[in-house]
C-alpha cells in the first residue's frame, strides 16, 4: 500500500509533469487559455495513461523487444480514439475547442515515457499508481495554469465573471506570450520552494 500511494504521490509534486520533467509541453502552452480547457486535457491525458499503463504492465511479457515502442503507440491509440469519440459524441463544443490536441496525446511525451521507463517495467498495480498520479499531477497543473490565464485575461473562472464591466483585463494573458509568462513564473516559484524545503532540511 506504501508504494501504491507513493507512486500516485510522486506525480503531484516531486516528478510533476508539467513543472518538474517538463512533458507535455505543446498541449500545456496551446489549450491552457482557461481552466476547463486545461482541466479537460488533463482529464482526457489521464484516462489514457491510466489504461495504457495497465494495459501494456499486463502484456510487457508478451511484447518483443524490438517491436516495443510500435505495439506501446497502438495501444495508447486505442484508447486515445476511444477519449476522442466520447468527447465528439458527449462534448462536441471541448471537443472542437481542443481539436487537433486530443489525437495528438497518441505522441505525448507524459504517456509513451511512462509505458517506456515504467509500465513495461512494472506490476500491473504500481503502473495503475504511476498513471493516476502523473495523471492528476498533469490535470491539477494545466487547471491550475488556465486558472490563472483565465483569470487575469478574462476576468472569469471556469466561465463564470468575477468582475464587473469596469475590469480591464490582461489580454496578453489568453495569447500564446502569457502560457510562457505564466509557466516560467510557476516554475521559479517550484524551484524556490524545492531550494528552501532543501535548506531547511540541511540547517
Amino acid at each position: 500500500m506504501y508504494k501504491f500511494l507513493k507512486e500516485i504521490i510522486k506525480g503531484l509534486w516531486q516528478m510533476n509533469p508539467t513543472f518538474r520533467i517538463i512533458l507535455g509541453m505543446c498541449p500545456t502552452l496551446a489549450v491552457t487559455t482557461t481552466s476547463l480547457n486545461g482541466m479537460a486535457m488533463g482529464l482526457a491525458a489521464t484516462f489514457v495513461l491510466v489504461f495504457s499503463n495497465v494495459i501494456i504492465s499486463s502484456v510487457r511479457n508478451l511484447i518483443p523487444k524490438n517491436v516495443r515502442i510500435p505495439v506501446f503507440i497502438v495501444i495508447i491509440a486505442s484508447f486515445v480514439t476511444i477519449v476522442d469519440m466520447i468527447m465528439a459524441a458527449y462534448f462536441p463544443e471541448l471537443h472542437e475547442t481542443l481539436g487537433l490536441f486530443i489525437p495528438l496525446i497518441v505522441v505525448n511525451c507524459i504517456i509513451l515515457g511512462r509505458a517506456e521507463a515504467f509500465a513495461s517495467k512494472n506490476a500491473v498495480i504500481y503502473s495503475l499508481a504511476d498513471g493516476l498520479g502523473m495523471g492528476v499531477g498533469f490535470t491539477l497543473s494545466l487547471t491550475f495554469l488556465g486558472s490563472i490565464r483565465e483569470f487575469l485575461g478574462n476576468g472569469t473562472l471556469f466561465g463564470i465573471a468575477l468582475f464587473g464591466e469596469s475590469y480591464a483585463p490582461s489580454l496578453i494573458m489568453i495569447m500564446p506570450p502569457g502560457a510562457f509568462i505564466t509557466l516560467g513564473l510557476l516554475m521559479a516559484l517550484m524551484n524556490k520552494m524545492e531550494e528552501k524545503k532543501a535548506g531547511n532540511k540541511y540547517s
